[in-house]
């Protein structure tokens, strides 16, 4: 997960012509030098590292600087906070072309800082300022020997005005920046730090390899399976999704009528605003996809435990929220997800190896092809706000929306909430293949809308469109429910036939387990067999994008098609050659 997404950025005309910038030095010394295994949340984040491009791993974050601080002291702010945390310390040795499976804190040592200074700032140089932390992401983290922040100090006339830097992911995510942030300011404030009261990495990594620690990984990947297993693989399986190139624009809402109307709801219904917020997520998201349950990451609920809440570490693993949203009522959909977040929550610590494993175990049992769609980032809760405090941003508005740039996004459906008083601001990236932008901006103002209902009385689940404005997926008569997700035959068909090089296929509807069976015409040679089949259309499903396709749950192989073929009871009348379920011992039949 890229939690560095999340900050408006703009392109700025005409740019500022800083001077030629100057790298400090700085030495730091007096820590504890330690080594020992990863944490979980590291092995995923450096699995990711590995893999993707910098670009999207990599975190960045800008801080703003009290007028008058001198450089001296920030540098020695920055000098405290890489001894106070042994994250900032470390390093990950391997081999080159091997993945590193331990971490060494140093005691000492030195990193740099860029001082880049300006006779002027253009107008909005918060912005300039996430510009060049942007920029800075650029480009992969020697995990085995580089500091894991790059640093630049812009300076206006010698005097500091922001910091603005890239981390790596393997380090820190956006919470652990919001903690050193906060640290950083109260620094420069002269205010002095209590001690850490959070988990150094190598302590999490211990806690995880303890006895209880593996109790709950093991509890983990039993809840993530029976979620992959049950419910639906894709929420946004429907026809447009289908044209989705991967890139998403930033849309941003403020809202103070949100805000009041958040307030309201959870005092009127007795939860928390993030319980009541969480739901009125879920209830949408579910409604515009047309789907019984919300399948939705929440990656910084894996910070809900006092020992983890400040920790400067990546503690990137996705707690799996799912929500039965069949339920009359809104109010009765709010008391329904606090115990389901709980769960999520509980369920958020995991060796993601062994995740990833089982994911592809159950999905080729299953025959589909998971997808992470929607992912819902609710850091107003954390300890340390994301929230940058720019004077601009703090301004408080009825109802806003403001669109910011594009991104590479690797899910359907990404929000973050940033605060929820005195207004309600979220960011959402929403794949344009799926929505417009007026659909965008309609989903937020939607949002808004719900919680204002909610505020006044309870709002039954089947009046959201007409509440919220915000219609359902238009599926067509293709579409059909196949054990808990929405699927086309006709795609199916089409992904089946490419996997068995263009042989005649079809699709029909069990009636008995309203399964689909898939019909080939191999031709006379004893190739392929059932478990060739499932295997080759496994195969491509990654590469056809899943889209509506889950395998059949029987192949049934015949000689030659019907003269009928697309006719199902055509196909059913042909001898059989041989047939099963492709996941195990295939059943011969001889006629």
């Amino acid at each position: 997960m890229n939690t560095s997404v999340g900050k408006d950025t703009m392109h700025l005309n005409p740019p500022p012509t800083p001077h030629a910038p100057r790298t400090v030095s700085v030495t730091y010394a007096g820590g504890d030098e330690r080594r020992g295994p990863l944490t979980m949340g590291q092995a995923n984040m450096i699995r990711c590292i590995l893999r993707d491009d910098p670009e999207h791993i990599n975190n960045h974050d800008v801080w703003a600087i009290p007028a008058g601080t001198a450089v001296d002291a920030a540098i020695d702010a920055l000098r405290i906070l890489a001894l106070r945390h042994e994250g900032l310390r470390t390093t990950f040795p391997h081999a080159p072309g091997t993945a590193p499976v331990e971490q060494v804190v140093a005691a000492q040592g030195t990193f740099t800082v860029n001082i880049v200074d300006h006779s002027e700032f253009p107008e909005e140089p918060a912005r300039y300022a996430e510009s060049v932390a942007r920029a800075a992401r650029a480009g992969r983290f020697a995990l085995d020997r580089e500091f894991p922040l790059r640093i630049s100090l812009l300076t206006r006339g010698g005097v500091p005005v922001h910091a603005a830097l890239a981390s790596s992911h393997a380090v820190t995510d956006g919470s652990a920046l919001a903690v050193l942030r906060e640290e950083f300011l109260a620094l420069l404030a002269g205010e002095e730090l209590p001690s850490p009261a959070s988990f150094a990495p190598l302590d999490l990594a211990a806690q995880e390899a303890s006895p209880t620690g593996k109790r709950k990984s093991e509890a983990s990947l039993g809840y993530w399976e029976r979620i992959i297993r049950t419910e639906p693989q894709e929420m946004f399986a429907e026809p447009r999704a289908a044209g989705a190139d991967g890139l998403a624009r930033q849309l941003t809402l403020r809202s103070g009528r949100g805000a009041r109307a958040l307030a309201a709801a959870a005092g009127r219904i007795g939860n928390p605003e993030a319980t009541v917020l969480l739901a009125a997520w879920c209830a949408l998201v579910a409604h515009r996809s047309g789907q019984d349950s919300c399948v939705t990451a929440v990656p910084t609920s894996n910070r809900f435990h006092p020992t983890i809440a400040r920790s400067v570490n990546t503690l990137s693993q996705d707690a799996l929220l799912c929500l039965d949203v069949r339920v009359p009522s809104f109010d009765t959909l709010v008391r329904k997800t606090w115990g389901a977040a709980l769960n999520a929550y509980r369920h958020s610590q995991f060796d993601s190896v062994r995740l990833w494993e089982m994911i592809d175990r159950v999905t080729g049992e299953r025959g589909s092809h998971f997808a992470r769609d929607v992912v819902f980032n609710d850091v107003s809760v954390l300890p340390a706000t994301l929230l940058s405090t720019s004077p601009q941003e703090s301004r408080a508005v009825d109802l806003g929306l403001t669109w910011g740039p594009f991104q590479a996004l690797p899910t359907r459906m990404l929000a973050f909430t940033y605060e929820t008083a005195p207004q309600l601001h979220i960011s959402l990236w929403a794949d344009p293949a799926l929505f417009t932008p007026g659909e965008a901006e309609g989903f937020l103002t939607g949002l808004v809308r719900l919680l204002e209902a909610a505020a006044t009385g309870d709002v039954p689940l089947d009046s959201l469109t007409g509440v919220t404005g915000v219609g359902q997926a238009v599926r067509g008569p293709d579409w059909t429910r196949v054990k808990g997700c929405w699927v086309s035959p006709s795609a199916v068909r089409d992904a089946l036939g490419a996997a068995v090089g263009g042989l005649p296929v079809h699709i029909a509807t069990d009636a008995e387990d309203s399964g689909l069976v898939a019909y080939i015409a191999r031709g006379s040679d004893t190739a392929p067999t059932p478990t060739g089949v499932h295997k080759a259309l496994m195969a491509e499903l990654p590469a056809h994008g899943g889209t509506g396709v889950i395998a059949p749950a029987r192949y049934v192989l015949v000689k030659s098609p019907p003269a009928e073929r697309d006719r199902s009871d055509a196909w059913r009348r042909l001898q059989i050659l041989e047939e099963g379920t492709g996941r195990s011992r295939q059943v011969r039949h001889e006629h």
